[in-house]
Order: C-alpha cells, then structure tokens, then sequence
C-alpha cells in the first residue's frame, strides 16, 4: 500500500480521555438516577455528545425536553473540561509522539478525525497541534460516526485518496465509520473488542510503517 495520510481519531489513540468522559457522564447519570458502568461506557465511544446523551436516556427510560438535553450536555462537558485542562505534554499514550515523529520524517501527511469539540484544545495542552496538518473535530461533522462524513473530509482536505490513507481508532463505531467510506484501519485496544479492524495493536508504540506499506488497497 503506497501510505501517503494518517487520519487518527483522539481519545483512546493519542491521548486517553475516554477515562474523563466516564467520569462525567457517570455523574451525570447519577443525578438521573440511572446506573451507568464502564460496561456502558464502551457503547459510548466514538458517539457524539448528544448522541451519548440520548443513549444514557434511553437505558434510564427517561424523556426530556431537547432544551434540557441541552443543558444537561453542556452540564456533563464543564465537568469533563475540569479534568482535561489538567493534562500537559507527556499525558500521551505510549508511542503517540514516536510514531507522529516517524510519519513526519517520512512525509507522511497527519490527520485528525475526533467527534469530540474539545480535540484542538486537548491537541494544545499536549503540545501537539504542530502534527496535524488538517483537523476535524466536531463542530465541523454533521454526522456521527458510524457515518464515513469525519474521515472522508479528513482525506478531501488533506488532498489525498482513500486507498492512500489509513485510519487508526479505538471503538467499534469509528471503526466502522472508517471501513464505511473505504478506509483501511488499524484498530488500537484489545483485539478481542476491535476484530472488525485490519489489524489491531494495543498502542502506537506497537506499530510499524512496514506494517501499514504491507496493507493491501481496498478493493
């Protein structure tokens, strides 16, 4: 495969907030009387915040008017922003700025594809943002991955191919969304949850570029 684009999802690939979106959305849940455990969590990974909210909604049988998701939903990302301005350079997971280092040196263009708002944010209190030549986040998707929309704009503004690109996540959903506008994708966790990727690695410390070159182009 000629590699000429990395498109990298954020949390659980570059840096781990997954962990602080647990805690808030828990909090959250709390206060709505529903029980919400990191078993749960799973199935919102790589979801949209609203989306997330409908989702916790639903598992507590609880309706509410959209104005009141509304402030629900800013309520649970004030709690969450407390723990993530509190991460600084050297919070990346393991390999992330080794393998970063590696597609630079070989002109290999970097792409950031994360649901999340607060991505360029998380990028600067790590002192990453330098990586990325192109970044979307979402206030520019309209729609959620598993829709392909994130990555595909990804690509059209990095100005390469699909075939060309590759993608690296951590959920099923981002997976999917990735395999959905034709991308090959390189699934970072437990093989066991990320099956469905094309190969899978527990961080980007365990990822090759020969690797990635091994890839066969998507038919």
């Amino acid at each position: 495969m000629d590699v000429k684009a990395c498109i990298f999802d954020l949390d659980g690939v570059i840096v781990d907030t997954a962990k602080y979106h647990y805690l808030a959305w828990k909090r959250l849940a709390e206060e709505l009387d529903i029980n919400f455990t990191e078993e749960d969590n799973e199935e919102l990974k790589g979801v949209s915040r609203m989306d997330s909210l409908d989702i916790i909604l639903r598992k507590g049988k609880k309706e509410i008017s959209q104005e009141k998701k509304e402030e629900l939903a800013a309520r649970k990302n004030e709690w969450y922003l407390e723990f993530v301005n509190e991460m600084k350079p050297g919070d990346e997971l393991p390999g992330a700025r080794h393998f970063l280092d590696t597609l630079k040196e070989n002109n290999i263009k970097i792409g950031l594809g994360s649901s999340s708002k607060n991505a360029k944010l998380c990028l600067s209190l790590l002192d990453m943002t330098d990586y990325f030549d192109v970044i979307v986040d979402g206030t520019m998707i309209t729609k959620a991955k598993p829709d392909p929309q994130i990555f595909l704009m990804g690509a059209e503004k990095l100005s390469e191919r699909v075939e060309n690109s590759i993608v690296f996540e951590d959920a099923i959903a981002g997976i999917e969304s990735a395999q959905n506008g034709g991308f090959k994708v390189v699934g970072i966790g437990d093989a066991k949850i990320l099956d469905k990727a094309d190969i899978v690695r527990s961080s980007l410390a365990e990822v090759s570029l020969d690797e990635l070159k091994s890839l066969n182009n998507p038919k």
